[in-house]
């Protein structure tokens, strides 16, 4: 599935209309916490699993978005205005990242090994 269009609402929230219609809607905040980059979530080096501590977003400007960008046919890339860009979110992470906002849970690290 792949989205249709892709817009900030009111500086709070990433909205994406998939192409079948469907909507989904996440703060902007969640997906700065759910970062799933490397430095925000981890990652498996030579059979080690490296967890650092969850980034504290705690300053307005860590939620303020300067630009998405499509990376390939698969995700979008978010440039944070503090900077930090290194986060891949696929279509199925976002999808997944609507659906426990709702719940309120926060997204656990998977070992790659």
């Amino acid at each position: 599935m792949k989205p249709k269009q892709i817009k900030i609402l009111a500086k709070e929230k990433l909205q994406i209309i998939w192409h079948d219609g469907n909507e989904i809607k996440i703060t902007l905040k969640y997906l700065r916490e759910e970062c799933p980059c490397a430095s925000c979530k981890g990652e498996s080096v030579l059979f080690q699993t490296i967890t650092p501590p969850k980034p504290v977003v705690d300053k307005p400007e860590m939620c303020a978005v300067t630009n998405i960008v499509p990376v390939g046919d698969y995700a979008i890339q978010i440039f944070w205005k503090d900077g930090h860009n290194s986060g891949i979110y696929t279509w199925d992470y976002l999808i997944e990242l609507a659906a426990a906002e709702n719940t309120n849970t926060s997204q656990a690290y998977k070992p790659l090994i």
